[in-house]
């Protein structure tokens, strides 16, 4: 519940210990120890470009160590950032105006952090490599960040896909929260985990007319989990809590034993009694939240991914896989001189509590924002459009060393492309999870719509091949009920979204959990132009299968079909003798 400011609020102040002795007691390794809410909330600078013509943008953005306070009373730490910090710089550009970027890699020659030999793309490459994503962007593929991009210091190596450090962005999409992240193969997980990581955010001239909150009153919040060692350095595990005899070996999860939001450990927030916009992004490498306000308090959701939903939907409770975006307003104004906790619905005294938002300040002028009744219209993709209906499975395995094994369609990373989308078609993908858990999977290039998740029985499918479904399709949430770009693919079911490919390239699709991500749970995704030649997947379940016919017009070229359907509708008006 809320709590009266005038009343002692936070771990800190219930100590009478000078800072001084706090620093003492204080192991970053134990979070009991850590007193909470006791930095002030960082908010991420906005870049200002290098140059700047009519409708362009450049910037040069280096990638490069430091070191940083993640709470007042630790040693301060050693990262890796863009522009040296952690969050990097936020990104802020209008809608179809575009961005030049120039990423230069500046970072130490050795990592520091634990690097397994034996996953794709390390056996034989350099330790430190770096290729930034923009997550959620429509981009051409050779500045999208291909895991095989990567380039190190200096450009001295580079990966098979590499074509350039400099990465165009066109930003001819809705307006949304997007965010840049390394993407480096086999090293994802650490990269993102030693700091690489940002907001990039696109605005249109609609959001001014919605009245939303905005300026100081629009707050960009990255919620990671991390630990510590007892000198403040970071810790992440070199062996999965199991014997290998890998060392070091990639783990299947992490999660860490303390919560930091915009670079500080378990910070707070002073807010004025009135409405704030929340651009909130998971950026954990496992950790899922279900986010919550202490004194259980609505609040109100009025983006996803890919920007405004058509409608707000009213929460209670907010859960946010890795990478999800999730646009929120909380309004205070009934909660002057309290404090509320920013909770994570779980059991643990530590990873529980997120941040605190403190009532305190007064309000310097009358509240005039807006919650408006309807945001931005989504068009929704009918399922009868799709010219295809793959399945695709999540699947669980080990390796020759006993490890965990997680793939997609039971394939590795290296094996040949299977899933080619032709430009300009529209596609289910069934996201069939045999696995014991869910899975955020993410699609690079489009933004999707989620059309329903169906419970299947495991072991028939295990045993036959065939899927056999439980029960009626579950429709996505409110709150799902917008363009996505990250789908929680849950266990046992069957989770159904539809796309549109709008242009050619080389791309990727995979888990964002990053471990899984590294090993093995991503694929390649390539886009083509012309005649498809890929062969129909047989689906295991004839009522979620597209029509024999549809598939057949995907096949052929749009001259050959013309020329079909006139022999179809001269063979129709030709009476039969």
């Amino acid at each position: 519940m809320s709590k009266h400011l005038d009343h002692e609020t936070n771990d800190a102040n219930e100590s009478k210990k000078t800072p001084m002795e706090l620093t003492k007691e204080v192991d970053p390794a134990k979070p009991d120890t850590i007193p909470k809410f006791v930095d002030e909330l960082t908010i991420p600078p906005v870049l200002t470009p290098k140059a700047r013509d009519r409708n362009k943008s450049f910037y040069e953005i280096e990638m490069k160590a430091a070191m940083h306070r993640f709470h007042s009373y630790f040693p301060r730490t050693f990262l890796w950032g863009y522009e040296g910090i952690s969050p990097g710089p936020t990104i802020t550009t209008m809608r179809d105006e575009a961005v030049v970027v120039k990423w230069v890699n500046k970072l130490p020659l050795r990592h520091f952090l634990p690097i397994d030999r034996t996953i794709h793309g390390t056996k034989d490459t350099p330790e430190v490599r770096t290729v930034v994503h923009l997550h959620g962007a429509a981009v051409d593929s050779d500045s999208d960040g291909h895991p095989d991009a990567w380039f190190t210091r200096g450009l001295r190596a580079t990966g098979y896909k590499f074509t350039s450090n400099i990465y165009h962005y066109t930003n001819h999409q809705q307006a949304a929260t997007l965010w840049y992240h390394d993407h480096a193969i086999g090293i994802t997980r650490l990269n993102v985990y030693a700091g690489l990581a940002g907001f990039y955010i696109i605005r249109d001239r609609l959001e001014p007319r919605l009245n939303l909150p905005s300026g100081e009153y629009e707050i960009p919040l990255m919620i990671q989990d991390k630990s510590f060692n007892s000198d403040g350095s970071l810790f992440y595990p070199s062996q999965p809590p199991f014997p290998t005899p890998v060392n070091p070996s990639v783990v299947p999860a992490f999660l860490g034993n303390t919560i930091v939001v915009n670079g500080k450990v378990w910070p707070h927030f002073k807010v004025e009694p009135r409405k704030y916009r929340f651009r909130i992004l998971n950026a954990s490498n496992t950790r899922s939240y279900t986010l919550k306000l202490s004194n259980d308090q609505s609040f109100y959701q009025i983006g996803t991914d890919g920007g405004l939903m058509s409608h707000p939907v009213e929460l209670k409770s907010l859960n946010l896989d890795p990478a999800e975006r999730a646009d929120i307003i909380i309004d205070f104004s009934k909660n002057y001189k309290e404090s509320i906790t920013l909770i994570n619905d779980v059991q643990d005294p530590n990873t529980s509590r997120v941040m605190e938002f403190r009532v305190m300040v007064p309000l310097k002028c009358k509240d005039t924002s807006e919650i408006p009744e309807d945001l931005y219209h989504v068009e929704p993709i009918m399922p009868e459009m799709a010219t295809r209906s793959r399945f695709l499975t999540l699947d669980a395995s080990t390796d020759r060393f006993g490890r965990p094994l997680l793939l997609l369609n039971n394939r590795m990373w290296h094996d040949p492309v299977t899933e080619k989308p032709r430009v300009d078609s529209i596609e289910i993908w069934n996201l069939v999870n045999l696995t014991a858990f869910p899975h955020p999977i993410h699609l690079h290039l489009v933004q999707f719509q989620i059309l329903d998740r169906i419970p299947f029985d495991v072991a028939h499918y295990n045993a036959t091949g065939k899927i056999k479904y439980t029960g009626d399709p579950i429709p996505p949430l409110a709150n799902e009920k917008g363009w996505k770009d990250v789908v929680r693919a849950t266990a046992g079911h069957v989770t159904r979204i539809i796309s549109h490919f709008k242009q050619t390239g080389d791309y990727v699709w995979h888990c964002h959990i990053l471990e899984h991500e590294d090993y093995d749970m991503m694929r390649p995704l390539q886009v083509v132009s012309g005649l498809c030649t890929e062969t129909e997947d047989e689906a295991p379940h004839d009522s979620h299968k597209t029509s024999e016919f549809n598939t057949f017009l995907h096949l052929i070229d749009d001259k050959v079909m013309e020329k079909i359907l006139l022999k179809i509708i001269s063979n129709l008006l030709t009476p039969s003798s």
